[in-house]
């Protein structure tokens, strides 16, 4: 059975009685919404939730949007995954859902945000691949429509945002290979105009400086964001007339290819060129073991989320705390790579 109508005649009680009992209305009293509930449950009443949505002026769902497409996230990518978990960790806690927001490659992402909001698919938005700049935020602005970014960009419209720490990685980063001897270190710039590659470059130079040492344009590789990309990483350095001794991956999709293409190419890591990366389940049974960075990717999905929900009038009250603006901490984790 499908349908509030078809319900209210099988039970024989107004359409209106019927609604307030499954909406659980405290003007009905509990023999009555318990004959409604269990006659939905048993003969398979499906609520019209974009009617309800519409009566209610919210839809319970918040949307992630993010990019897809194998040049963008390879095979898959389980940061999303683990980010995900924490967030709808967050969202249960008030029968709220989450909804993957998939912007194919092949599409430009201002359009498909707009097609999206037009369908009022969600009361609040994550976004990720923040640009360096990014006409998404200002769009969510106009419309009024509540939102965060898992990045920054130059275009800020005073939405709350939680980026990782990629200046601290990249401190940290240098000031390790320079202890070591390293002169020449490489850098492999993530997928198009994402922010996080100007924001690591920058300071990749500025660390540097203090040494006396420079950034090499031929030494900024730019590739794919994936296994296959960081494969192709190994063929450049290879066949570069003067290689860098060490190089850093922001991207941690990237690590298990590059690798596998040192290998084939007759370099090792740690011995022939310093590898520092980002840490994920399968580059824990690298060898050498990887110098890399690690977080928690499910507490930022909960920071997220809560984030979220403190700019949204029906749960602010209950997240006074909720961190507005932030760059998530990251723990460099020593290997044999670099």
């Amino acid at each position: 059975m499908k349908g509030i109508r078809r319900l209210a005649e099988h039970l024989d009680i107004s359409i209106g009685t019927v609604s307030r009992a499954l909406n659980g209305k405290p003007d009905v009293n509990e023999e009555t919404r318990r004959r409604v509930l269990e006659a939905a449950e048993r003969l398979g009443y499906v609520a019209n939730q974009s009617g309800r949505a519409l009566r209610k002026g919210s839809t319970g769902v918040i949307g992630f949007m993010m990019q897809t497409g194998r040049e963008i996230t390879g095979q898959g990518d389980i940061f999303f995954m683990s980010v995900f978990d924490g967030v709808q960790t967050v969202l249960a806690r008030h029968k709220l859902d989450l909804v993957a927001l998939l912007c194919s490659s092949e599409e430009d992402p201002d359009d498909y945000l707009k097609r999206m909001v037009a369908r009022g698919f969600a009361d609040g938005i994550i976004l990720s691949a923040t640009r360096r700049h990014d006409a998404r935020f200002e769009f969510l602005a106009r419309h009024k429509i509540p939102f965060i970014t898992l990045g920054r960009s130059l275009t800020d419209v005073g939405q709350p945002w939680i980026d990782l720490d990629f200046e601290g990685m990249a401190e940290m980063s240098i000031e390790r290979l320079v202890r070591a001897g390293h002169s020449r270190i490489g850098f492999v710039w993530p997928h198009g105009e994402l922010n996080l590659g100007y924001v690591f470059t920058e300071r990749c130079r500025q660390s540097l400086a203090r040494h006396g040492l420079t950034l090499a344009e031929k030494n900024i590789f730019r590739t794919n964001p994936s296994e296959a990309g960081g494969y192709a990483v190994a063929r450049q350095i290879k066949d570069s007339d003067e290689p860098p001794t060490a190089i850093i991956l922001v991207n941690e999709t990237l690590v298990t290819g590059l690798y596998r293409g040192l290998e084939e190419v007759g370099l090792r890591p740690g011995r022939d060129i310093a590898v520092i990366g980002r840490q994920s389940p399968q580059a824990r049974f690298l060898s050498p073991s990887l110098t890399g960075f690690e977080l928690s990717l499910r507490d930022l999905g909960i920071a997220l989320a809560e984030s979220l929900l403190s700019t949204m009038p029906a749960y602010a009250g209950l997240y006074p705390d909720a961190v507005r603006r932030t760059l998530w901490p990251m723990a460099l984790v020593e290997g044999d790579s670099g």
